[in-house]
């Protein structure tokens, strides 16, 4: 519902977004069938634990860190970058 489009930037309909759930981009393109089919075909899965195929070598290796650490060094490293965020948007208020 609305929450949900407010929290991804949708302010007017059709609205499209594409690309890492937890980054989606706009797409700015066409909306006639030819352009969103040139779109679609151009599109790719996304380099993740599932699609390492579609990782360059930071990709993979950045999967393969997380992967390795067990579960309290993954909570510690959580954390850890939520307080960075924390700090920056303290940082960027003042």
């Amino acid at each position: 519902g609305k929450p949900l489009c407010d929290s991804n930037g949708v302010r007017a309909f059709p609205t499209i977004k594409f690309g890492d759930a937890n980054a989606l981009e706009d797409y700015s393109g066409g909306r006639d069938f030819g352009a969103l089919s040139n779109f679609a075909a151009e599109l790719k899965p996304l380099c993740s634990p599932n699609n390492l195929e579609n990782c360059d070598e930071e990709g993979k290796a950045e999967i393969e860190k997380f992967s390795a650490m067990s579960g309290v060094d993954l909570d510690a490293a959580i954390k850890e970058a939520e307080q960075k965020i924390q700090d920056a948007e303290s940082n960027f208020k003042t």
